[in-house]
């Protein structure tokens, strides 16, 4: 059960949440919350009891010391945060925790009990997992949804995956089973860079929330951060020549496949993109 601290009433919150795990390759879905907690100052208001739904042998608890100096332990868990960003006309949910070892139905069900309790109107799951797309293009995200009208209306590229499934694919079918709406975001992380962090695939996802949401999101670092990720892996590529005549035939094929992509449309998307993101840099400049 999750005791929420001072209940509070929020206005038209939506739901972002990511898992570590499965769900997480390169850490980049998970990496998402944990950049809208700080850039939105969001604050934790209850944590799962991992009780129920850790195994402790394959998720350890961690040991360190506090503040004061005190010795304490932390449990893996999943934590609710809530957040009010200063450009958005509603409140946000995070839900930022470990995809669990057991008794997944109930841990669904008692994740979105506290979403609706704090009056949660729509869901997004944010996963990334491995594939083969080249580094240097731009990092493949694709969608999908419980309801055909947001499906339509956001544009989704409709995911044909079918297969193992992990915690995101059933907290997503436990919001069709509510018939609450729900959306669910995937970044395609290069596999031959498995491990974390992949800042260049965290950044895609935020893109993808700032169209859903019309918002501009804060990213600090996060853009310089996902330039050096890949001139760090270009540098990898160019000293082992196999790596690079792989990325060579990703990259033509990639570009094959996307020829579509880079339609008046797309380009004006981006660009509109670019120039609402300078408008809200000169607005807080001036403020």
């Amino acid at each position: 059960m999750i005791e929420i601290e001072d209940l509070p009433v929020l206005v038209d919150p939506v739901v972002i949440a990511a898992f570590e795990g499965w769900n997480d390759a390169a850490d980049a879905a998970s990496s998402v919350v944990d950049h809208l907690m700080v850039a939105w100052n969001a604050r934790i208001v209850g944590a799962l009891d991992p009780e129920d739904f850790y195994d402790f042998q394959v998720n350890r608890p961690v040991v360190g010391t506090d503040e004061l100096g005190h010795r304490r332990i932390t449990w893996p868990t999943t934590r609710i945060a809530i957040a009010s960003p200063p450009d958005l006309d509603r409140d946000v949910i995070l839900v930022r925790g470990i995809e669990p070892n057991m008794r997944w139905r109930q841990f669904c069900a008692e994740i979105l009990a506290v979403c609706d309790d704090l009056g949660g109107e729509l869901v997004v799951t944010l996963g990334a997992l491995l594939a083969d797309t080249p580094h240097t293009r731009p990092i493949p995200v694709t969608g999908t949804a419980t309801e055909p009208d947001l499906v339509d209306r956001m544009k989704l590229e409709q995911s044909s995956y079918e297969g193992p499934t992990g915690i995101v694919g059933v907290f997503q079918d436990a919001c069709a089973q509510l018939d609450i709406p729900a959306v669910s975001y995937w970044a395609a992380v290069p596999h031959y860079v498995a491990q974390p962090p992949c800042p260049k695939a965290t950044l895609a996802l935020l893109v993808q929330l700032e169209d859903l949401l019309e918002v501009s999101i804060p990213l600090g670092d996060l853009p310089e951060d996902a330039r050096a990720w890949e001139r760090g892996v270009d540098e990898l590529a160019e000293d082992d020549e196999d790596v690079a005549d792989y990325v060579r035939a990703l990259e033509e094929t990639r570009d094959t496949t996307d020829l579509p992509e880079a339609s008046g449309e797309a380009i004006a998307r981006e660009f509109e993109r670019y120039l609402k993101r300078r408008g809200d840099e000169a607005g807080g400049g001036a403020g």
